[in-house]
């Protein structure tokens, strides 16, 4: 497969990394903050009364978060498309992108629990928040921080995605060099 194709499917990759990661992070904010998504997330995003409340909590991460991967993937993609030489080596280092993003996400979304279980003891933050009707102040703070930190960090490892992708263009570089080495 060509780089351009490996492009597409990088993007498709992406997305189907955020939706997964929504669906699974939003199982952990669930269980810190139900009525976070029973009282506000459901109608926000739709989701019907019939609907169990652990897969609409996960339809919501889907729904929220799928659109991300290829937003944050996308610069790191098109510089990959245009610096590494190989194809193989440009669909590694994407997929090593699209893992430090997931990661860096996953540390975000707890330190924004982390930050959420400390506003919540503390009222540290009840002067600066308007809380609306419906989720409980405790729902709202722990599961909205961590919705927020996880959105920041996965912002944020769109740039280190592009790590993976100048390493990839090192090594190919580098072994270009070899091969043409050995030749003369």
């Amino acid at each position: 497969m060509g780089k351009f194709p490996t492009f597409f499917v990088l993007l498709v990759a992406a997305a189907f990394a955020a939706a997964l990661f929504g669906a699974l992070h939003n199982q952990l904010s669930y269980s810190v903050g139900p009525t976070y998504f029973t009282e506000f997330k459901f109608n926000q995003f739709r989701i019907g009364e019939g609907v169990p409340e652990r897969l609409g909590a996960a339809l919501v991460g889907v729904q929220a978060s799928w659109w991300m991967g290829p937003l944050i993937g996308l610069p790191a993609f098109l510089y990959g498309l245009v610096a590494v030489p190989s194809a193989r080596s440009y669909l590694a280092a994407g997929l090593g992108g699209i893992f430090v993003v997931i990661l860096l996400a996953t540390f975000g979304a707890l330190a924004g629990l982390l930050g959420g279980l400390v506003a919540d003891s503390t009222g540290l933050m009840d002067e600066w928040i308007t809380f609306p009707d419906g989720p409980s102040r405790a729902d709202l703070l722990r599961a909205g921080f961590m919705h927020d930190a996880s959105y920041l960090a996965g912002a944020l490892g769109g740039i280190a995605a592009f790590f993976p992708m100048r390493r990839a263009r090192q090594i190919d570089n580098g072994l270009a060099r070899k091969e043409t080495a050995h030749a003369t």
